[in-house]
């Protein structure tokens, strides 16, 4: 074999490789928007149940045919605050049970019958190039995908397949056998993994050149120590994703690591003594040559995805009982931070870029802390309508500063909804980022409104007025109202609960009647003489603002109602 041939097999082999990934990543891109609310409802049913954590884990990977994509996704929400740590661990152990799909998929990668998947990259490009229709275009790319990881498999498998006992064979098979030491063959896993940031693609590496026939590492248990290797490596994406999150997001991704970690120190105790591991237990239940298509025997890499398979179930099975001691060491090696008490209570946490992969979870998170801006700035509304009870003119400032708080988060806000807008959500999702846009604004209102009714504090001190035991009480239950309509809202926004919006838009339609009824009543006290006239720009407005933050609240809630905050506005 010439310097030539090594360089066409190389190139041949990233060749191959490369239209792998790219058929992996349009296959996980384009299954998490057909699987778009699945996925949502999946994570979002975090239940205590270990086992319900698990298989969450494995059928959101199976669906985003990625561990790696699911880990990520577990550190953004453990990171906002939507999962906890007991239950991000259930899941990360079922997302590595999920993943082993793609290595028996792969174990056929490389036998003739491969040739009739070809045919699905040309019927898949096809209907994204002539269906206009969105649903379609996604079907297309996803059969699109899975021809174009078939194509790269065959490619890596006719690069390394040989005449066995030629020169080329002989050549290959001396490169591959000189690595011979268990631990530096995991070490080997684990590097190339980290590298390519894939463990899939590490495993079909190995699954192609076992089916081409050609011996690893001196053949026995050497190709799983990579295996190990490869599940370690993988661990790497999700420790690069928590840099820079909070101490929880940083935990997740650890708890990643120890588990896979932990698993790959008891198979290498069991592996390293047994070297006939290998020959007795995946030769015993899959033996060579028992799964003969055409010319390629599959058996060898079917043994592989069999072992992978091994590797997570058996690990989960050991350690699901122990979630709580990996959450403890976890917390133990990263330790809470001062300020991160703080952290947890801050209403204004970076909104976390690593859910914009899958929209409608973004979406959710996006709701999420859209709800706690909500009854900030509600919030800021009672303590200003307190204060002008309390005729506390120094509370101007706090309100003013809650203010800038709420600008800030509005302006992080609308920037995250831009770049999801860019991620090509589904139509769904594109209206109700409309929608969220809006609400944006009337919480923004709500807030400015507040910031008015310190205004009319200030007049009524600096001008001496004086109100009514009789109007301050009317003032307080029409205040109450605003504060039962707040909890409403909040509820109907965060859960999307439409069958409350009647009882709402009650509550709403009451606030009116008593800001119909004090302007009445002030009229009438004004004509009798029993009220100064000097009081009235301060009641009008003050009871005037009041209910316009009573609108703006309402219209938060209508967002959720079919066709949005307009098609309520239009109705009225």
């Amino acid at each position: 074999m010439n310097a030539w041939d090594i360089v066409k097999i190389v190139l041949q082999i990233l060749g191959g490789m490369g239209t792998f990934l790219v058929g992996m990543k349009l296959l996980s891109e384009n299954m998490t928007k057909l699987a778009h609310g699945k996925l949502k409802t999946m994570l979002n049913k975090t239940a205590k149940s270990r086992f319900a954590g698990v298989g969450i884990g494995a059928a959101v990977t199976v669906l985003g045919q990625s561990s790696a994509f699911t880990t990520v996704m577990i550190v953004g929400l453990v990171n906002a605050g939507v999962m906890t740590l007991f239950q991000a661990t259930a899941i990360i152990m079922g997302a590595n049970i999920g993943t082993t799909l793609n290595a028996w998929v792969i174990a056929i990668g490389g036998s003739d019958i491969t040739v009739i998947f070809f045919a699905l990259a040309a019927v898949g490009v096809l209907m994204t190039m002539f269906s206009k229709n969105e649903r379609v275009v996604t079907v297309g790319s996803v059969i699109a995908a899975f021809g174009l990881i078939f194509v790269g498999l065959k490619f890596m498998s006719s690069a390394l397949t040989f005449e066995n006992g030629s020169s080329e064979y002989e050549a290959v098979s001396k490169v591959l056998r000189s690595v011979r030491n268990p631990f530096l063959l995991m070490i080997l896993g684990i590097a190339i993994t980290a590298l390519v940031q894939s463990s899939t693609a590490v495993n079909a590496i190995i699954l192609t050149m076992v089916t081409s026939g050609l011996t690893v590492g001196g053949g026995g248990n050497a190709a799983l120590y990579i295996i190990i290797g490869s599940n370690i490596g993988t661990c790497v994406t999700a420790l690069i994703s928590s840099l820079g999150a909070s101490q929880s997001a940083k935990r997740a991704a650890l708890i990643h690591f120890l588990f896979n970690f932990f698993g790959a120190v008891i198979f290498m105790i069991i592996l390293v003594p047994w070297s006939g591991f290998s020959d007795t237990v995946l030769n015993g239940v899959i033996p060579l040559g028992s799964m003969q298509v055409g010319n390629t025997d599959l058996a060898p890499g079917m043994q592989i995805a069999l072992f992978h398979t091994l590797f997570n179930v058996v690990n989960t099975l050991l350690f699901l009982p122990f979630v709580k001691g990996f959450v403890w060491i976890a917390e133990h090696i990263v330790p809470v931070r001062a300020a991160e008490g703080q952290e947890a209570q801050s209403l204004y946490s970076e909104l976390d870029e690593r859910l914009l992969r899958t929209p409608s979870l973004a979406l959710g998170y996006v709701y999420q802390e859209t709800g706690k801006v909500l009854s900030y700035a509600v919030a800021t509304l009672d303590k200003s309508f307190e204060a002008f009870l309390a005729r506390d003119v120094s509370a101007a400032e706090q309100i003013h500063a809650r203010n800038s708080d709420l600008a800030e988060a509005n302006q992080k806000a609308i920037a995250y909804l831009v770049k999801m807008t860019a991620a090509s959500p589904v139509l769904e999702d594109e209206q109700t980022i409309s929608n969220l846009h809006y609400v944006l604004s009337d919480i923004m209102r709500v807030g400015e409104l507040a910031d008015n009714v310190t205004k009319y504090t200030r007049s009524s001190v600096e001008r001496e007025l004086v109100f009514s035991d009789e109007f301050l009480d009317m003032l307080r239950t029409m205040h109450g109202k605003i504060q039962r309509l707040s909890e409403l809202t909040l509820g109907v926004f965060l859960t999307k609960d439409r069958d409350k919006l009647k009882e709402l838009d009650a509550v709403e339609d009451g606030i009116d009647a008593d800001r119909k009824l004090l302007v009445e009543a002030h009229i009438n006290r004004l004509n009798e003489g029993k009220c100064d006239p000097a009081n009235s720009s301060v009641f009008i407005n003050l009871v005037g603002n009041l209910e316009r933050a009573a609108d703006h609240i309402t219209y938060i809630a209508h967002s959720v109602a079919d066709g949005g905050r307009e098609a309520y506005l239009a109705r009225k």
